[in-house]
């Protein structure tokens, strides 16, 4: 007897955004779709079109890119969220209008100010409005987890009437435990009478770190979509990781009673290049794609492993692509090689110009490194990919001293705007030193809300990939910046941060 099919639902690209500074760029949306894509993800949230100019394109671009998965957009129940979105999901081959409103005590009282009565009827008129403008509709209960459930089963009953073909049942704010969460679903399957006419789907957050449990708890109850993320990411302590249910579910074959069509071994890529593009780095002991993940410490384990792997291990890491990126660089590689794996990692340069000077700072990184990884790649690009219409500050040249005994001193060229200043300050370190001397030119006023190193891949010299966090007016951006010299990635991730406070992007997001 076959399996019925779990459907994966990719929102790394709109909740996962959400995460405080993890704003992306359309460019970076794009290289994370197509990863996603690669990996065969099912459905991709690209994100809330009404949100912004910015975000409506990003959605679009994706929807015109994107072939082999369904492209959804997220909205309020409101006609010109569910407007904007169907005019953004257009282009796609497979499109999605995704609507939700909220269905708890406290969040129509205090947040909507709306009667349940009221709600039912909004609910039933935006899955109406949009399933007249597309054939794909899902409709979520935010904070569904501590909604009534007589409720709900009125409500969604109301919504598959009105052609919703898809209803989510979101633990908006990670309050559930997982028996609770599982007897939720079952109990809104067997109460509502079209309730076999939908697919049942999932979007937990991991408040109590409870996210992934919740969500394969409910797939045992009869969930057939999960929705998630790469790495977990999101707002406040995340959201489901996709890595984990789907290499769950692909393990414990035993136990679940479906599958998915996940390719397991682009795992490993999508996590790095998300970590990589929104500088939110991946705890070591992650489960599935930490670094120590399949490392052994312990000598009896080593001692298993080496006599028969599965005593300790219960999958194997090339399954989920940790050998897969051993593919190097060196500077020897000719360009039409860089090229080419730049494509292999779901890289596309819009044009021969960015081409040709990326393949310059390819060169240079070569010679100061025996062998460029793919890590190193995805961190070049980065850099290479931001529009120069975006860089209002760009570094020029630096220079740093440090001397026991002695306040270390950062001399600076910074391009503002065209022009060139110099700027020069001492500080309790190196890096100190630098930020002040570029904000003695900025005076962004902005607060250093997080500084963080990592390596990008291992060796001395291998490149270190800042992250900086700034808060200015209730705007948090993060910037980044890679280079061999720790205190050179520094500034550029400073940079980096002040030019998108400049670039006065504004956001409105939604909360699932």
């Amino acid at each position: 007897m076959s399996k019925e099919q779990l459907i994966i639902f990719d929102t790394t690209l709109r909740d996962g955004e959400q995460s405080p500074g993890a704003s992306m760029t359309k460019e970076e949306k794009l290289r994370i779709a197509r990863q996603l894509e690669r990996m065969r993800v099912d459905v991709i949230e690209a994100g809330f079109p009404a949100a912004s100019n910015g975000d409506f394109e990003a959605v679009r671009a994706v929807a015109e890119t994107i072939k082999d998965s369904t492209v959804a957009g997220l909205c309020r129940a409101f006609d010109k969220d569910i407007a904007r979105a169907l005019e953004a999901v257009k282009p796609a081959k497979s499109g999605r209008i995704h609507t939700f409103i909220a269905t708890s005590p406290i969040h129509m009282e205090k947040k909507l100010r709306m009667s349940p009565d009221d709600v039912l009827v909004a609910a039933q008129h935006a899955v109406r409005f949009a399933r007249n403008g597309i054939g794909d509709v899902e409709f979520s209960c935010e904070d569904a987890g501590r909604s009534d459930l007589d409720f709900l089963c009125r409500i969604i009953e109301a919504v598959i009437k009105e052609g919703a073909s898809t209803i989510n049942i979101p633990d908006t704010v990670g309050y559930n435990v997982p028996e609770q969460y599982a007897e939720r679903i079952r109990q809104l399957r067997e109460r509502i009478p079209n309730s076999d006419k939908v697919v049942w789907s999932v979007h937990c957050h991991n408040d109590l770190g409870l996210a992934v449990a919740n969500s394969l708890a409910a797939v045992m109850a009869g969930a057939r979509q999960v929705e998630c993320t790469i790495n977990g990411l999101g707002e406040r302590a995340g959201n489901a990781a996709l890595e984990e249910i789907v290499m769950a579910v692909h393990t414990r074959q035993d136990v679940f009673p479906c599958i998915t069509r996940i390719d397991t071994t682009q795992i490993v890529a999508a996590s790095k290049m998300v970590s990589s593009i929104t500088g939110f780095p991946v705890q070591p002991n992650k489960a599935i794609v930490g670094a120590n993940a399949f490392a052994h410490e312990s000598g009896i384990h080593q001692d298993g492993v080496l006599k028969h792997r599965e005593t300790y291990e219960i999958m194997r890491a090339e399954d989920v692509g940790w050998n897969a990126n051993k593919l190097v660089l060196g500077k020897h590689s000719g360009r039409t090689a860089f090229k080419a794996r730049l494509k292999e990692l779901g890289i596309e340069v819009e044009s021969e110009q960015v081409l040709n000077v990326a393949f310059t700072h390819f060169k240079e990184l070569a010679d100061k490194k025996h062998e460029i990884f793919d890590e190193d790649l995805h961190a070049l690009m980065s850099d290479e990919m931001v529009p120069p219409d975006d860089e209002h500050y760009k570094l020029v040249s630096s220079m740093f001293h440090s001397e026991t005994g002695e306040a270390p001193q950062a001399k600076l060229t910074l391009s503002a705007g065209g022009t060139e200043q110099h700027a020069a300050s001492s500080g309790s370190g190196p890096v100190d030193a630098t930020f002040k001397a570029i904000e003695s030119v900025a005076a962004s006023g902005s607060e250093l809300l997080l500084y963080s190193v990592n390596a990008i891949t291992t060796g001395t010299d291998a490149q270190g990939e800042v992250t900086v966090r700034l808060s200015k007016d209730g705007r948090i951006v993060n910037g980044q910046g890679a280079d061999t010299d720790i205190v050179v990635a520094s500034a550029k991730a400073y940079i980096n941060a002040l030019n998108k406070l400049c670039s006065g992007q504004e956001k409105l997001n939604p909360q699932l």
